[in-house]
């Protein structure tokens, strides 16, 4: 059966490496902090001016200044360090950050990835999307396999206005985990699928072509 929000948060996990220094978007993304192995020491980073989060607050106990770039409420750390978001930003463009996990609604073979204008939603601008899949080392994507309607989201073409072109490295949805040579031929190879799907559902559910590993 297809993979649930903490399975592909626990798949995403997998690749956090000691000393990281990590971005994690909105969405399926923040859940990834609560996977991150014990012992391993990695450094969350928000775009609006923090370095070193902490886990979401217990009810109660929520500080309202205390936000993420998604605006909500976590902790502090001793270690946790507060700037402005130009500093933040100068982190990411630096390329001072070695891995961004992202929410996506659309993803091409190529990895040209478009996840900040939502059909039919107002729109206040991209956030920091842009910079992230620019300045990040790596940048993996957690998404559904396809929208609500059953369209797929992992395409030849994007139809949606791009965030960054040959910016993925890793997909991961609720039916598979699939890599993208963003640097060479346009290529996806599917590393694993979801227990009980088949290759025929995810040929099924999928634009783009890709290979299994």
């Amino acid at each position: 059966m297809p993979w649930t929000r903490d399975d592909l948060a626990k798949i995403a996990a997998r690749e956090l490496r000691d000393g990281f220094y990590v971005n994690l978007g909105i969405g399926i993304p923040t859940l990834v902090a609560n996977y991150i192995p014990q012992g391993m020491e990695v450094t969350l980073q928000s775009e609006n001016g923090m370095l070193g989060m902490g886990p979401f607050p217990y009810e109660g106990e929520e500080d309202p200044d205390l936000i993420n770039a998604g605006k909500q409420t976590i902790t502090a750390l001793p270690k946790t360090s507060f700037f402005s978001s130009a500093d933040s930003f100068g982190m990411i463009r630096g390329g001072h950050i070695d891995l961004s996990i992202l929410g996506a609604m659309e993803v091409t073979d190529r990895g040209d990835l478009a996840n900040w204008m939502v059909p039919g939603k107002m729109v206040k601008g991209m956030g920091g999307a842009m910079d992230l899949v620019a300045g990040v080392k790596k940048v993996v994507v957690v998404m559904e396999h396809t929208s609500k309607d059953g369209a797929p989201k992992l395409l030849k073409k994007c139809t949606l206005p791009l965030t960054g072109v040959n910016v993925v490295d890793l997909v991961i949805t609720d039916l598979g985990v699939f890599a993208i040579d963003k640097h060479g031929q346009a290529s996806i190879r599917l590393l694993e699928r979801a227990e009980g799907v088949s290759l025929d559902e995810i040929k099924a559910k999928t634009e783009a072509p890709f290979v299994a590993a």
